[in-house]
């Protein structure tokens, strides 16, 4: 009876993942439209094939499914799994960074010679997280798939898709905006490992012929089915962005994710809304199998100093104000606009330049700021304050009405049907 229960569910797993990864491939046909011919000809050659990815993917993944090995394993022997894949991932990025020194120290000679122990252990290392990460990978997916029910986002019991992730190198993003306004026009997927020359002369021929602005970006995750999620030894951006990226897919069977590409409003609504899920479905992963993991809450604001009637004391010089990332860039995105807006395109883009510097000279290396970086990262408005985001009203709409529901899975049911940002507008009123 429990195999033939076991062969019923793997097939009706089966039937849901070919649903999300045909829905998936539908959504993403809708950009290779005519308008995106023209950039396409600079990028055919190093796009990223997701067809031949998922197909490869899945087959591992029902090869991992049929040993269910998460079932045999207690809560102590899953930690002890995850959390040496984890150390391993660090170890191999520590190897990484130390081979990479050995060739650009020009005291070395011999660097292939100088770094051959270290590049021996990082293939030792290599080989050894190739059999230890699907097993990781399962114990994530059955410790997720437990949160997702404790909170209600089930259907018969499980989570609607399945949770499935693979952890691999991830495309770069080329996104395409006009110079004209803040919007993206395109956001193609391009091979990983390319270098950094590739990428700048993708974007200049972009920009050059095209006069458009351009961008190549390194991103965390990707939706499609299984999810794409990038190597990391951090357990909290881990569980964070394995979240994120399953909404994706539960949004994907849904008309706001189906609606993903129909608007910029809705590009915006989808990945706020995941990115709000995401944490909160990420620290309760951790609350529940990590808790020594789970990060601190923010610092309560210092309370306003009582009247007193003693004698003023001589205050100490101040100190600058440390800078705040968030706030600064939420004054760029405001002013780029205002420039924007006015048809001063020349002089946007001069002071996106000057601020770029400014964010470098305080710790923080943007290679490249233009209307297309904030395209991209402006859908992203999770966090009250805008940031790149500037004025725009949807993020701060998906925000309220979070705050109208009492759990997360009632506010990502209402939410999974908005088809349109007035509509959204109208369920706040």
């Amino acid at each position: 009876m429990r195999r033939t229960l076991h062969l019923l569910d793997t097939i009706l797993s089966n039937v849901i993942m070919l649903c999300i990864v045909a829905a998936l491939f539908v959504r993403s046909d809708w950009l290779l439209v005519d308008k995106l011919d023209r950039i396409r000809v600079y990028t055919r050659w190093q796009e990223f094939n997701f067809v031949a990815w998922t197909l490869d993917a899945l087959g591992m993944k029902q090869a991992q499914a049929a040993l269910g090995a998460p079932r045999y394993m207690d809560i102590d022997q899953q930690r002890e799994t995850v959390y040496r894949y984890l150390a391993l991932i660090q170890r191999m990025d520590r190897l990484n960074y130390e081979v990479t020194v050995i060739y650009a120290d020009p005291n070395v000679d011999n660097p292939e010679q100088a770094s051959a122990d270290k590049r021996a252990e990082l293939a030792e290392a290599r080989a050894l997280e190739k059999r230890l990460a699907p097993l990781a990978e399962e114990v994530l997916q059955a410790q997720l798939s437990e949160v997702l029910r404790g909170m209600g986002l089930v259907s018969a019991g499980q989570p609607m898709p399945p949770v499935l992730y693979h952890v691999t190198p991830l495309p770069y993003a080329l996104i395409v905006s006009p110079r004209t306004e803040i919007s993206q026009d395109a956001n193609i997927s391009l091979l990983p490992g390319l270098s950094l020359e590739e990428r700048i002369r993708m974007e200049e021929d972009v920009a050059t012929n095209l006069d458009k602005s351009a961008l190549v970006v390194a991103i965390g995750g990707v939706g499609v089915y299984p999810t794409m999620v990038q190597s990391t030894s951090d357990i909290v951006w881990l569980t964070e962005v394995v979240a994120h990226e399953w909404i994706h897919n539960f949004l994907t069977l849904r008309p706001l994710g189906v609606r993903y590409d129909a608007t910029p409003q809705m590009r915006t609504i989808n990945e706020t809304t995941a990115s709000l899920a995401g944490k909160e479905i990420g620290r309760a992963l951790l609350e529940r199998f990590y808790p020594e993991k789970v990060p601190p809450p923010p610092p309560e604001p210092a309370p306003e100093p009582e009247p007193s009637d003693q004698p003023a004391v001589e205050e100490p010089e101040p100190t600058p104000p440390v800078f705040d990332y968030r706030k600064e860039m939420r004054v760029t995105r405001l002013e780029t606009d205002r420039l924007l807006a006015e048809g001063k395109v020349v002089e946007a883009e001069a002071y996106m330049e000057a601020r770029r510097k400014v964010f470098w000279e305080n710790g923080y290396l943007i290679r490249k700021l233009n209307q297309a970086y904030f395209a991209f990262h402006g859908a992203y408005n999770d966090t009250p304050g805008g940031g790149a985001a500037g004025e725009d009203p949807v993020g701060p709409a998906v925000q309220a009405l979070r705050q109208r529901y009492p759990s997360l899975a009632a506010f990502l049911r209402a939410i999974g049907q908005v088809k349109s940002f007035e509509e959204l507008q109208g369920m706040l009123q």
